[in-house]
């Protein structure tokens, strides 16, 4: 028994709806490889989670499989890898190779596989960034495409389709990039008050609806960028089974996800900024209670993230010791939205919210009922725990295929949520002014805090005393 190939050449062990419940019964399906239990997958080799991955011609995947599978396959294969071995597995069981194909049997299984990279290339188009898997994808239609015409086409609407998505997605990016080194050459530096020329948040948008909104935009043009792999990337580690190399992990393909929590910290300290700027203690407690207003838009319209920065800001201390400023602002509105955004149980308010907000969305009939922007520093959290929390690979050296249906619940959610159309009209004047207004670093915000209110301590007198 040990000698045996860990492949599964019988297609008849797969019921055409996917997940075939009754695959637990027998010792040898545990040796080849899938492991059931009430009908879920929970382990499996490699090799037949791959082989489960590859369509016949009456065979196809269940969508959850495909999407589960390709999201956490990269912690133990390459994607071109992977690929590779499914063309050659398709090669060899459709016999791809023969001098005359089999015209009947490819036509019913040439839409299965253009299907299957279909929704490879849709749902995770960046890992066609590589030459080697478009060369992989044209190799495989190219031989099933003598047998029927309407493959090139759909080739080349696959390619096109590919090739738009990557185009915007990169665009896209390099606007991100450009704003962020714009910022941070010319701006961040400022260790006194910056001249009084300076706008400020109030002068460009002084309705908070209407920041929220724009607010909101940022964050949804931010999202469309991260690809799902991205969570799985972050924590790639060496595959035990692999001794030779690590996982490309020299190539952590996150910049997306790091854009996106750079963001964060950006919008925090505009906001820890706008307040500390103005002379006037009046017009310091005029922002704080316009932030306010803003962050519970922010909560009506379900943008969690803006709605914790901005509450993050307001908490930094440069902020939190103005006590004159604090005591002109009425401050009901902030306890209450801090208390949505209480840390304690494990956030348990916020999740509660976030678990409504995410039931509305699934109910919505209006692209605004539908926005749902987590907490996002929480939700990496979240699955870098389960990550940790549990192995990649059982002791017998099956994949926790478990771990990795729960992984893929959560990067699932998340994937509706970021495809969410904005429905709120853009307003650039807005949007520029909040990837690039100027902002103090820490020291730059303790200054003009203490030059607002004079110190109140040994402590801070000695902070600013240093600081000039």
């Amino acid at each position: 028994q040990e000698g045996m190939p860990q492949t599964l050449s019988s297609t008849s062990m797969f019921t055409p709806c996917g997940f075939s419940p009754h695959l637990h019964t027998s010792k040898d399906d545990e040796q080849g490889g899938l492991i059931f239990q009430d009908g879920n997958l929970t382990s499996a080799s490699l090799d037949a989670l791959i082989q489960h991955l590859i369509p016949t011609t009456d065979y196809y995947p269940e969508k959850a499989y495909i999407f589960t599978f390709l999201l956490s396959s990269r912690l133990f294969i390459e994607p071109h890898e992977l690929l590779s071995r499914v063309c050659h597995k398709c090669i060899e069981q459709q016999r791809l190779d023969d001098p005359v194909l089999d015209k009947a049997r490819i036509r019913k299984f040439g839409p299965k596989i253009l299907q299957l990279l279909t929704e490879w290339t849709e749902t995770f188009p960046y890992d066609f960034q590589e030459e080697r898997m478009i060369g992989h994808l044209k190799d495989m239609i190219h031989r099933i495409a003598p047998c029927d015409e309407a493959y090139w086409k759909k080739m080349n609407q696959l390619l096109q389709t590919l090739n738009q998505k990557l185009a915007t997605l990169s665009h896209g990016q390099e606007g991100i990039v450009k704003i962020s080194a714009a910022v941070s050459d010319k701006l961040v530096a400022f260790k006194s008050k910056p001249p009084s020329i300076q706008r400020e948040i109030l002068s460009v948008c002084s309705d908070p609806y209407t920041l929220a909104q724009q607010l909101t935009h940022v964050e949804l043009e931010r999202l469309s960028h991260i690809g799902p792999e991205e969570f799985v990337q972050a924590f790639v580690h060496k595959d035990p089974l692999d001794g030779t190399k690590t996982c490309f992990s020299e190539q952590k393909k996150t910049s997306n996800l790091e854009a996106y929590v750079k963001w964060f910290n950006r919008l925090c300290y505009l906001v820890a900024t706008e307040i500390c700027m103005p002379a006037k203690k009046k017009q310091r407690a005029q922002v704080i209670e316009f932030f306010i207003d803003v962050a519970r838009e922010c909560f009506n319209i379900g943008n969690f993230n803006s709605l914790m920065a901005i509450i993050s800001g307001m908490n930094m201390s440069p902020v939190s010791r103005l006590k004159k400023t604090w005591s002109k602002v009425k401050t009901a509105k902030f306890f209450i939205l801090e208390h949505q955004m209480d840390p304690t149980g494990n956030f348990y308010n916020y999740r509660t919210a976030l678990r409504g907000a995410a039931h509305r969305s699934l109910t919505a009939h209006s692209n605004r009922e539908k926005i749902v922007i987590p907490f996002f520093s929480l939700l990496i959290k979240d699955i870098y725990f389960l990550n940790e929390g549990c192995a990649n690979r059982l002791p017998n050296g099956h994949v926790n295929f478990e771990k990795f249906l729960e992984l893929a619940k959560q990067v699932g959610e998340f994937i509706t949520w970021k495809q969410v159309e904005c429905p709120f009209e853009q307003d650039p004047n807005i949007i520029h002014y909040l990837h690039t207004a100027p902002i103090f670093t820490e020291d730059g915000l303790y200054l003009a805090s203490y030059e607002s209110e004079s110190p109140e301590n040994q402590t801070e007198k000695d902070r600013w005393k240093s600081l000039r």
